[in-house]
Formats: C-alpha cells, structure tokens, sequence
C-alpha cells in the first residue's frame, strides 16, 4: 500500500513545464513570480521564458509538444496567434478576444486538450471592485447620473480594459490617438468615443459634452497607453476634489509613470501595473494548479521587481 501511494504521490507530483510566450520579454517579472509560487506550495514545476518571434516557432517547439507541458502565460505580440492553436476557449477569451493564459487537460480518452483562457481582465477588475465596487452600486441604487469608465488606447489590453468596465456595471468612454481604433471597441463592447479630452461642452464629441449629456462621472480611468506616450490627463478631470476618478495604468515598468505621479499628487486612488501583474499571475497559477495561489509571495516578488531604487526616484 505504501508503494502504490509513493507511486501515486510522484505520479501526482510530476514536473510540468511551464513558460511565458512572448516576444522581446527580458523584462518580465513571470519567471521569477510563478517560479517562486510554485517553490512556496512545494511544486516541482519549472517556468521559462519563451521569447520567439513567432508563435509557430513555440507551437513547434520542444516545451508545447512535451508530454509534460503544463501551461504557458501569453503575452506581446502573440495573445491573438496563439488561439488556432487552441481546442478551446473559455467565455472570458472569447469575448475579450486575446489569450493569456493557456491551460492544459486531459479528456476521459487521455487526449491533450489546450484550453484559452484570459485573466488580464482579472487583474484590473479585482483590485478596482475593491475601490469603486460598493461605489457604484450605491450609484446605481440612487439612480443618479452616469458612472462612466474612461478607457486610453485601443490594442488588446484596451479589449480587457472594457470587457472588466463592463463587469464593474461601468459605462465605456473610448479615448485612442486612432480613432477608428476606438470605434471598433465601442462597437464590440458598447460605450461612445471621446474626440478629444476636452471639457468644451460645445463640441459634440468632447469628453466634457459627452458627460455632460449624461449627467455623469468618470469613476474610473484605465490607461493600457505605452509608457513611451507620456500621457497625462487634462488639469479639468481632477479639478474636484470631491470626485476624483480612480486610475489604473496597466504599466508596471516604470512604478511612476507620469499619469500616476500626475493623480497620484491630486490625491486619486491608483492601480498599478504590478498589482494587476500579480492579480492576473495569481489567476494563472490557481487556473493550472487547481491550488489556492500563495498571494503574499507572489505580490512580494513582483515588488522586489517592480519598485524604483534609489537611482531611479532622484
């Protein structure tokens, strides 16, 4: 009976491969999150990073094709070209329309199935139910003006961005330097498209006229904007003290980025890219596991990955 348990335990415990696909990710703070996520639940899994250029160059690979292939996260340039090579793809995947994560199982037959899923959306919506949550459903029950989402840009995270607005019970304003762009979010997800941040009432497409028409508020603002745009929001938005929006900027390097050194000093609350990196790993982890994820350990490693040094903040 011993044996046969030893035999099931190591049969149980078996090392699976796990790894982050993306291109041009030296940066990524993956590996050393679920690496260490896995040390702190005594899991023998491994997690590598897979930086290909493309994703037939993975799919092709030794790590997709061994028996022990657990996983992988995805991230840029490959959360849309991974999905024909999957069997299926959760709700969440499908609508949002880019994968994150994928999971791997077994049919009754014993055949491989690849499953697509994505906690991106996760990530924000986690830490931002717990700052607005109670906040607009106390709106929604008065009945009072609109509780908009303000969402900046209009690739893949900005897909995330809406789908997470709408789980909050938020409705979607789309601001892109593309316009069009913009327009392809609004009429997937539903919402209106800012022309410009302006507070210029007589504009039609202004932000200012848009809220104006719906007697409403930006309760929440989500940046997926690169780091190289520099973006700050106009002074107008965080004049009222009483009704500062709550912005979450999905960068995670640099910690600062103007937009958040910009509210942060007006005295908004933030979401930062490193709590949404941990929240959407932490997903992850429970997704291919089946475990609960060991949160502290993973939020303490990206910190130690994340936070300026010294050198950084002067």
């Amino acid at each position: 009976a011993e044996i046969m348990a030893g035999k099931l335990l190591m049969k149980r415990l078996a090392v699976q491969r796990y790894g982050i696909l993306g291109h041009n990710i030296a940066y990524s703070v993956s590996p050393e999150m679920q690496g260490s996520a896995f040390a702190a639940v005594k899991l023998p899994h491994t997690y590598t990073r897979c930086d290909v250029e493309t994703v037939e160059e993975f799919v092709e690979g030794p790590i997709w094709n061994d028996d022990d292939f657990g996983g992988c996260s995805v991230t840029i340039p490959h959360k849309q070209n991974i999905i024909p090579h999957l069997d299926v793809l959760t709700d969440a995947a499908r609508e949002i329309g880019s994968v994150n994560t994928v999971i791997v199982k077994k049919d009754k037959k014993g055949t491989r199935v690849l499953i697509g899923d994505n906690t991106d959306w996760k990530g924000m919506y986690n830490p931002l139910q717990r700052l607005v949550g109670d906040d607009v459903a106390k709106g929604k029950k008065e009945g009072g003006g609109k509780q908009y989402a303000l969402i900046l840009g209009g690739g893949g995270t900005a897909r995330a961005a809406a789908f997470t607005a709408a789980k909050l019970g938020l409705e979607r304003i789309y601001w892109n330097r593309t316009p069009e762009k913009a327009a392809d979010l609004a009429k997937e997800f539903g919402g209106i498209v800012a022309g410009n941040l302006g507070n210029n009432a007589e504009v039609e497409d202004s932000l200012g006229a848009i809220l104006a028409k719906g007697e409403g508020t930006v309760k929440v603002v989500i940046s997926t904007l690169p780091k190289a745009a520099e973006f700050t929001l106009p002074e107008w938005m965080l004049a009222d003290a009483a009704s500062l929006p709550v912005v979450l900027d999905v960068n995670y390097k640099p910690y600062n980025t103007p937009l958040l050194l910009q509210v942060v000093e007006k005295g908004c609350n933030v979401v930062r890219g490193s709590e949404m990196l941990w929240e959407q790993g932490v997903g992850q982890f429970e997704l291919w596991t089946g475990r609960t994820a060991p949160y502290g350990v993973m939020k303490k490693v990206v910190l130690e990955n994340c936070l300026p040094g010294e050198e950084e903040e002067k």
